[in-house]
């Protein structure tokens, strides 16, 4: 497995300096009050994974306000084969809205090195809405699950939504060559069928680990990808379904000019929730249910990552304890331990981690200063 040994913050959020040391695997419990500063810790440590962190936030958002040090998160991390050191941050030669990675150092080419040092998993109260909200937070739910186990999905997510606003663009002026726009969907043909098929495959792998867990106090969801891709790609070869999208794509154009974007593709999927023992959408479950439901598939994620690459992810768990009963809350934490993980939680109550405070490292947040204990 790997974890973080020690973090280091630079102006960061509401940190000017501020560093965690000698920390090891199992369960890191960080306590103070709303607005002392711990979410910003699990979002330095999101950082270090491909992305843009467990917030999504603009680069230039991350910048503490007033410092003139460009922003900086560091660590050091163990894996099971070496320990090496990981670091990002504002790019100053770039800009604010540039990102740079290091490795041991050395400026690396992309964040697609640091998958393969750390992976995270993450659960915050930004989330809890995540059923009721518009399908497109369900895509980007979706894809940033697949992107945990397949790196090139960010890079295909991209391209085609690159080429979805060139298109889109080339559209409403009307001036473009077609041979360039019949490239672009092409293009849109090719990756959108690829993403369809990448969020297939893995939610069926996530229905598996849903099957396989205890049931007791998370319970069981059934997941499906909905949108025209998808359902081509349970009937028909990639292929026949890459050729029929770019058909559909060269037969919207009108449309498309007037209404922008283009009217089908997998910029139009949902990831349909449903309680199974009620067969009950997600969406019309209560909201204690549905933070059930979403904690279960948060656990499933890390329980099949764990599964499939031989050790856990770090998870990331903000406020997770203080909305599930005593029962939720004890069986959370023989489920985090099982998977012999680093939990980073935070609360504001220490007494929600009372079960576990033999078995926890404490820090106490207050005015953004982190102390042990």
């Amino acid at each position: 497995m790997a974890w973080i040994r020690t973090l280091k913050l630079t102006s960061f959020r509401s940190y000017g300096a501020a560093e965690i040391a000698d920390l090891g695997p199992g369960l890191l419990v960080f306590c103070g009050l709303n607005g002392a500063g711990k979410t910003n810790i699990l979002e330095a440590v999101s950082l270090l994974s491909p992305g843009r962190g467990l917030r999504g936030a603009r680069l230039s958002d991350i910048q503490r306000q007033g410092d003139q040090s460009p922003w900086a998160v560091s660590a050091e991390i163990q894996t099971k084969y070496e320990a090496v050191r990981l670091g990002t941050g504002m790019d100053p030669q770039k800009g604010p809205e540039k990102r740079i990675i290091r490795l041991n150092g050395k400026t690396a080419k992309g964040q697609g090195i640091l998958a393969n040092y750390l992976s995270c998993v993450w659960l915050t109260p930004q989330m809890d809405g995540l059923f009721l909200e518009s399908a497109r937070e369900r895509r980007r739910f979706l894809d940033r699950l697949v992107f945990g186990f397949d790196p090139g999905h960010a890079g295909r997510v991209t391209r085609y939504e690159n080429a979805l606003a060139q298109r889109s663009r080339l559209l409403r002026e009307g001036r473009a060559d077609p041979a360039w726009i019949s490239a672009l969907e092409q293009q849109m043909a090719e990756t959108g069928t690829a993403i369809a098929a990448a969020r297939l495959d893995f939610a069926q792998r996530l229905q598996l680990a849903c099957n396989a867990a205890d049931h007791t106090h998370f319970p069981l969801a059934e997941l499906s990808v909905t949108g025209m891709l998808e359902r081509g790609l349970l009937e028909r070869k990639a292929l026949e379904v890459e050729e029929g999208f770019r058909h559909t794509l060269l037969n919207s154009r009108e449309r498309d000019a007037v209404n922008g974007g283009a009217e089908a593709g997998p910029h139009k999927s949902d990831l349909d929730v449903s309680y199974a023992a009620k067969n009950m959408p997600a969406e019309q479950c209560s909201t204690g249910e549905q933070k059930a439901l979403l904690t279960g598939l948060i656990l499933a994620h890390a329980q099949l990552i764990a599964a499939e690459r031989g050790e856990p992810p770090i998870l990331l768990l903000d406020e997770v304890a203080a909305h599930l009963d005593e029962g939720r809350r004890a069986a959370l934490y023989e489920i985090l331990e099982s998977l012999r993980a680093q939990v980073w939680l935070t609360g504001t109550d220490q007494g929600l981690f009372e079960a576990v405070r033999d078995r926890a490292a404490f820090f106490t947040v207050s005015g953004s200063v982190i102390e042990r204990g």
